[in-house]
């Protein structure tokens, strides 16, 4: 009988080379179609949001507000006072009406409600590791507190550059913009959908002068990117237009994640882009190269601009 040959050394090197080729043309492949199915999560996720929001509407007849600063707390914020977010208001309309009522919200202050640290899984983004981690201990205002995070948060409009009821005026910001409501202050004067102090304005649909289906009303956000970002606190729970998608400094690199005046505005981890849910239940992706005139007016609920990606 002949003896079969072995694979000689040199052969067997071959062999592992064009495995490893295989696998390295294969893997980008993988990651694609991974991502590819984050994203739509992601989107669906903030289709769910935009539909809580309508359910809310329709029973309050108003928009889930915001309640920051007094009489639900001081200037300064913190798990002491009761500025609950509209997303913590969303809670019922998301089939979470035992967690809304377990923290007796929005009565109970943050820190007594015993659920600021829960994870709520349709506020994360698959895409994003860092927030589905778990709870965050360094959220703005929070810090120490454990904070349960979020991906998404509601659009504040496209007015920023001035404080008038926290800090003062003339913030130290990159994006001052006026905004059509003749105010710079996007945190108690926005001139989009939700903003901190928006449960002084009972906005309604009939409000939206733009027109639904051309307005921001809820935009992602990386928690890992801005200490501004968590779903009880109203003070984290909102975003600015003014400031560009995946905002980057002039040299390329990010803001602080402390430099709210920067970086307190919407960004993703999916490449090119990011997704935003409009006030008539419907998301986009939104590119990064969009016009930041265009990317403005489509914040705002009635300025009459040209809007629409």
């Amino acid at each position: 009988m002949r003896k079969r040959r072995a694979f000689t050394l040199i052969e067997l090197l071959v062999v592992i080379a064009i495995i490893g080729i295989l696998i390295g043309l294969l893997l980008p492949a993988v990651q694609k179609v991974r991502e590819a199915a984050s994203r739509a999560q992601c989107a669906n996720n903030a289709k769910q949001l935009a539909l809580a929001v309508h359910s809310y509407h329709d029973a309050e007849k108003r928009f889930p507000p915001n309640q920051f600063g007094p009489p639900h707390g001081t200037w300064l914020g913190g798990p002491d006072g009761q500025a609950w977010s509209w997303l913590a208001r969303l809670l019922p309309h998301i089939e979470q009406d035992n967690l809304y009522r377990q923290g007796g919200i929005p009565n109970k202050t943050l820190l007594a409600s015993g659920i600021m640290d829960r994870q709520i899984p349709l506020f994360l983004c698959p895409s994003d590791g860092h927030s589905n981690a778990g709870p965050r201990l360094d959220a703005g205002n929070l810090a120490g507190y454990p904070t349960g995070q979020t991906n998404y948060k509601g659009v504040a409009g496209a007015n920023w550059g001035d404080d008038l009821d926290g800090d003062g005026p003339n913030i130290p910001t990159d994006w001052r913009n006026k905004g059509a409501n003749g105010s710079f202050d996007g945190h108690a004067q926005g001139d989009g959908i939700f903003y901190r102090r928006d449960f002084l304005r009972h906005l309604r649909l009939t409000h939206i002068k733009d027109g639904t289906s051309n307005t921001f009303m809820i935009g992602e956000d990386l928690p890992s990117k801005t200490w501004w970002c968590s779903w009880p606190y109203a003070n984290n729970a909102t975003g600015t237009c003014a400031i560009p998608p995946n905002v980057k400094k002039a040299d390329g690199k990010d803001y602080a994640a402390w430099n709210w005046q920067n970086n307190e505005s919407f960004r993703s981890q999916h490449p090119g882009g990011l997704h935003f849910a409009f006030a008539d239940g419907s998301v986009r992706f939104i590119f990064d190269a969009i016009a930041l005139t265009t990317y403005r007016a489509t914040a705002t609920i009635k300025g009459g601009e040209l809007s629409g990606p």
